[in-house]
């Protein structure tokens, strides 16, 4: 994955431990770094005539979503006062400190669809842990 050299808390309790802006700011880096792959898979499934519009759609649904959501949480973070200066105005790659031009290409479909489940699987945790750090009446 193109995101697996992106230090990352191993574990909730970890997570759990993170300043409410370090978690920000990891959470703004997932997302960033999946813009520009997103992108890429929506160009290529174009191109695949055996899918059906149904799937189109949905692949473009999905690069939408994250988009918002990257949206979404840093109107949550101008809110709450954090910093996100280091992330506005950066390229995808660089605001995830990575290369990710050849290594996302190069993923099969498969692996390409894992390590995208696996990050929004972490991203969503990462913002359930937020909340709960915002908002702790919600017993958490």
């Amino acid at each position: 994955c193109h995101t697996s050299r992106m230090p990352t808390p191993k574990g909730k309790e970890l997570a759990q431990n993170l300043p409410r802006e370090e978690l920000t700011h990891l959470i703004l880096k997932l997302l960033q770094a999946w813009k520009e792959p997103l992108s890429h898979f929506n160009q290529h499934i174009e191109h695949h005539q055996e899918l059906s519009d149904d799937s189109l759609s949905k692949a473009k649904q999905i690069s939408n979503m994250v988009h918002e959501l990257k949206t979404g949480v840093e109107k949550v973070t101008e809110k709450a006062r954090f910093s996100i200066n280091s992330l506005n105005g950066m390229a995808s790659s660089e605001a995830a400190g990575l290369s990710i031009s050849n290594e996302a290409n190069l993923m099969s479909d498969s692996d390409f669809i894992h390590c995208f489940r696996r990050d929004s699987n972490k991203v969503q945790s990462y913002l359930k842990i937020l909340k709960c750090k915002i908002m702790p009446e919600n017993s958490c």
